[in-house]
């Protein structure tokens, strides 16, 4: 196999795992461990879902994918701090848009060629571009899924904090 289809391959393998870690965990999480915090003072779950959701969905213009989903959620989980007032989506809202989001991503991702994957983004430009052809697609894929597996680390958290106080 050819290198650029084989680094595809790897990196969407690896963005599938950890989206569908998180799907199952978000999936087993109630509604009222989602409202814990992380750590005392920290980022609560729902904060945290909202968050990657808002993130992820963002590729989708990011990459040249499509107009987004869900811009409406960077005010709540991207401008401002997990409670500082502002009113959030119901979390029977973020699960159907977590979903939506994914399908919508692993739909467009289809899409892409292993060329277009190692092409410029939209938020280079074409100076940025001629200096750093590394910030390509797929650079942009590769920080999201670990993105992803960062706040999942911290999910697992808000599961374990409520097997304690039980």
């Amino acid at each position: 196999m050819e290198p650029q289809p084989l680094f595809v391959k790897m990196t969407l393998l690896a963005w599938d795992l950890q989206v569908k870690r998180a799907s199952k965990l978000f999936d087993t999480l109630s509604d009222e461990q989602l409202l814990l915090e992380v750590t005392p003072g920290g980022n609560r779950g729902i904060y945290l879902l909202g968050h990657l959701i808002a993130v992820n969905d963002a590729m989708l213009s990011l990459l040249g994918l499509g107009e987004r989903l869900h811009p409406e959620l960077d005010n709540a989980f991207i401008t401002n701090p997990d409670k500082s007032g502002i009113i959030m989506p119901s979390i029977k809202e973020l699960r159907q848009y977590w979903s939506e989001v994914h399908a919508r991503l692993a739909e467009r991702f289809q899409s892409l060629s292993p060329e277009e994957w190692f092409q410029r983004h939209n938020s280079m430009t074409d100076e940025d571009w001629q200096k750093e052809p590394h910030r390509n697609k797929l650079s942009v894929l590769m920080s999201r899924t670990s993105h992803v597996a960062y706040h999942l680390g911290q999910e697992v958290l808000v599961k374990r904090q409520f097997a304690v106080q039980d």
